[in-house]
């Protein structure tokens, strides 16, 4: 009895000294993880929405988009700020794109949308949805100019883009015609505002050079099974060369009926029909040679960054437009919503981004360039309180009082049933 009592007065005490020890313990733990805590409360977690040309006549171009949209949200995490991207289809049509705007606005409660990619698109989601919402709105291939001068942002400045408008690339489309000495010319055309802008900018820019547009023909933003009436009309007066100024869902469509009904032999193309699914449509050797005209990327240390961590990512770069856009678009959100946080704002609206984009991207201040290291670089300068200047992949992204840039203009064209770059043109004349 008397070592039963012994042996359980030892195992209480054992008993005491182990609970007391664990209590210990499990303080010296608590104190290691408040810190933690801490610092895992500071990592705030803010959305952004996309709108992205996954179905419609832009399908093409929508999946490198969200790879490009991923690729910069990975790289801002590397660097220590997370952003939810939240993808919508904006089905290249503007009630769709609206309604999907609403739906990341109202719903996801995003302070700001990359997108959309047509300026069809782009212009009715501004006006019904985020320039009412405040919210901001940065398009990485919405290029219409009509853009820089729309109503409903004057004095809001919620409207941005990372690629030129068609006040550059419509004068070097229509030099380009003009140097491969065309004489007359048709257009076939998107019926929207990039179509319009881009078309009309390129007749003023041909016929200034000794050029005669002698067919501007529209066809509608959705996709046709036939375009023979447009071809019928553009075709009249005999023009050399048509200028294909739409999406590759229409121009692949239209572009082979040209060649088998022998309307046209000779194309110029733009950004909107930069695609290898023009290629597959008639074959190569139908557009071997011919040349087209999109916004250009500055072939810099961050254009360099960009291709390397999207190839390591992803595979093989595909060569088509406004992918390095796209990446400049999110990581300039994340550079403001940075500045905003080292700010102590809370919570982080579309005013507080509005404000602190041009400080994190326009000169003065450090440069700052594309990938995981400069981000790094570039949260540590806004943490030390100074001023950065974030020079992308697509080259300067530097916003005008109207939320535009400057880039330069590629002159590309088809070889071997691949897309080349000829030159880019960067001292771009008047019209």
């Amino acid at each position: 009895m008397r070592h039963t009592f012994l042996t359980r007065r030892a195992e209480s005490s054992l008993d005491r000294r182990t609970f007391l020890a664990g209590l210990g313990l499990a303080a010296g733990v608590l104190m290691l993880e408040v810190p933690m805590m801490r610092r895992a409360a500071a990592q705030e977690v803010t959305k952004i929405g996309t709108l992205i040309p996954l179905t419609g006549a832009l399908a093409e171009f929508g999946p490198n988009f969200r790879k490009a949209a991923d690729l910069a949200a990975n790289h801002l995490k590397e660097a220590g700020l997370i952003l939810q991207l939240v993808h919508a289809d904006d089905e290249t049509s503007a009630i769709p794109a609206v309604a999907a705007a609403r739906k990341l606005v109202d719903v996801d409660r995003v302070p700001a949308i990359v997108g959309a990619a047509a300026s069809g698109v782009t212009i009715p989601v501004a006006e019904s949805v985020t320039i009412p919402n405040k919210v901001v709105q940065i398009s990485n291939a919405s290029t219409s100019p009509l853009i820089t001068v729309l109503p409903a942002d004057k004095g809001q400045d919620f409207l941005y883009r990372t690629c030129p408008s068609d006040a550059l690339q419509g004068i070097v489309l229509g030099k380009l015609a003009a140097e491969l000495q065309y004489k007359k010319a048709a257009v076939i055309y998107v019926n929207n505002p990039y179509g319009q802008g881009l078309a009309e900018q390129f007749k003023r820019a041909f016929e200034k050079r000794g050029g005669k547009a002698v067919a501007m023909v529209p066809h509608d933003e959705a996709p046709a099974p036939s375009y023979a009436a447009e071809l019928r009309k553009a075709s009249r007066e005999k023009p050399e060369v048509l200028v294909a100024i739409s999406y590759p869902g229409h121009a692949t469509i239209y572009l082979r009926e040209a060649i088998e009904g022998r309307y046209f032999k000779k194309f110029l193309f733009c950004d909107g029909t930069k695609s290898l699914e023009v290629v597959k449509a008639v074959g190569a050797k139908n557009v071997e040679g011919m040349q087209g005209t999109a916004p250009g990327s500055v072939l810099t240390s961050g254009y360099n960054v960009f291709m390397a961590e999207f190839g390591k990512a992803y595979g093989e770069v595909p060569p088509l437009p406004f992918m390095t856009n796209m990446y400049d678009a999110v990581v300039v959100l994340g550079l403001a919503i940075k500045a905003a946080q080292v700010e102590g704002v809370a919570p982080i609206n579309g005013v507080a981004i509005r404000d602190r984009l041009r400080k994190v991207s326009n000169p003065p201040g450090e440069l700052v360039g594309a990938g995981p290291s400069e981000l790094k670089k570039g949260f540590r300068l806004l943490e030390d309180r100074q001023k950065i200047n974030y020079e992308g992949a697509s080259g300067s992204c530097d916003f005008d009082d109207n939320g535009d840039v400057v880039t330069p203009i590629e002159i590309w064209k088809f070889a071997g049933g691949a897309i080349t770059t000829v030159r880019l043109e960067y001292d771009i004349p008047k019209i």
